[in-house]
């Protein structure tokens, strides 16, 4: 991998991907399951956090799934230097995405997917945060009845997964031209970048496939709990019972994680306890084996799980 440090001039955040589907309606209804504040803008849906004014996606409609691009938000200073050096090496320029403002600097990556940088406050967590739901005091039931299951709504948005045909190419790119180290990283297989200015373990990861294209996204649910009720909450609305995996716990990153399968091939993952790394904190990014890849403990994955569905559409 390329890089383990990060460079001067930093993003600090994914503040938003798009994606464009076929149907706007499967969209609202699959999201609003899993608990995001989906609105309407347009002829477009935007997906929320609940009582959190940032908008995590954007979601078009076209004739088939698509990732369109991905959004990073850096701080004024660090934006002056990303776009100073995105010019000194060439960096290939991006279309400004329909629905966004042509604000800040759009690139292409080394696989053709829209990247814009923009100067933005930080919507990232600047701290480790702890899990709810971890303990219950002597006398107090910790569990609610079945009836009782609260509804899971997503906390935050954690980070994206893309698949690239080259990912030491696309790590290149990601670190040189934003700034981004790499945490861990299987082989040529799969990257996981964060920020350094206090992020989640990673922010985005780079997985090998034959192109471009979304394989998840990630949104924190606070615990292993909500994690699980979570998954239930999508088995009980229909979406979880073929192509779901979870729950389980990864090795890297050590989040917990229950996936849930999209009307489109993608999936989006419930995840909780994901490592943090501080800022100035030392973190070496370490060379794991194949057989760390996915999972330390839960059920196998499904037989499609590694899939990219937007390449064996568009084929």
């Amino acid at each position: 991998m390329v890089s383990t440090a990060g460079v001067a001039g930093a993003v600090h955040s994914v503040e938003e991907f798009g994606l464009e589907v076929p149907d706007l309606g499967p969209a609202r209804t699959f999201y609003e399951a899993f608990g995001l504040d989906v609105r309407s803008e347009g002829n477009a849906l935007g997906l929320y956090t609940h009582g959190m004014e940032h908008r995590w996606a954007l979601i078009t409609r076209a004739s088939r799934k698509r990732l369109t691009h991905l959004s990073f938000g850096a701080f004024e200073s660090d934006y002056e230097v990303i776009a100073r050096r995105a010019r000194e090496k060439g960096a290939a320029r991006g279309l400004p995405q329909a629905g966004c403002s042509a604000e800040g600097l759009w690139l292409s990556d080394p696989s053709g997917l829209n990247v814009r940088v923009r100067a933005a406050p930080k919507v990232t967590p600047n701290a480790k945060i702890a899990p709810i739901n971890a303990s219950a005091p002597a006398g107090v039931r910790a569990a609610p009845a079945t009836a009782e299951r609260p509804f899971i709504r997503p906390l935050r948005f954690s980070h994206i997964a893309v698949f690239q045909p080259d990912v030491p190419k696309a790590v290149a790119f990601y670190s040189t031209i934003l700034g981004l180290p790499v945490a861990d990283h299987v082989t040529d297989l799969v990257a996981f970048m964060r920020t350094i200015h206090g992020s989640d373990h990673h922010v985005l990861a780079l997985a090998k496939s034959s192109g471009s294209g979304m394989h998840h996204c990630s949104w924190d649910v606070g615990s292993i709990d909500n994690v699980a009720l979570g998954g239930r909450q999508m088995e009980d609305r229909g979406y979880a019972y073929q192509n779901a995996w979870g729950p389980g716990r990864h090795v890297i990153g050590s989040n917990y994680f229950y996936y849930v399968r999209d009307p489109w091939g993608s999936y989006a993952e419930l995840t909780a306890d994901i490592d943090y790394v501080e800022a100035g904190q030392p973190w070496t990014d370490r060379a794991y084996g194949v057989e760390d890849a996915l999972y330390l403990w839960g059920p196998p994955p499904p037989a499609n799980f590694l899939s990219n569905n937007e390449v064996e559409r568009a084929a």
